[in-house]
């Protein structure tokens, strides 16, 4: 089979993991990060709860890999995270 190269990223706010793997064709997005090796590193990821994409566009772990692409694991939002959001989203805006 035909080998491609992609990389799976996890940031978080002070550290970031970038592994470049070569894998093979037809490999999913779930096989992939378990190739990467990550999940072991990092405890915090979990295949049923985190959400996943391709340069920022959300997949399924079902999807399939290209070469190429830049396979990204994306962290839950903190309680604290949202109420920001939220108190941001409702502040009034003032016009000069």
């Amino acid at each position: 089979m035909t080998k491609i190269i992609v990389d799976v990223v996890y940031a978080l706010p002070h550290k970031q993991y970038c592994y470049h793997l070569t894998i093979e064709e037809g490999s999913t997005v779930e096989q992939t990060i378990i190739k990467s090796g990550i999940l072991t590193t990092r405890k915090d990821i979990i295949l049923q709860k985190n959400k996943f994409g391709i340069f920022g566009n959300l997949v399924k772990l079902s999807t399939q890999v290209h070469n190429g692409d830049r396979v990204e694991i994306y962290r839950p939002l903190g309680k604290n995270y949202r109420n920001l959001l939220h108190q941001q989203k409702n502040r009034p805006i003032y016009k000069k």
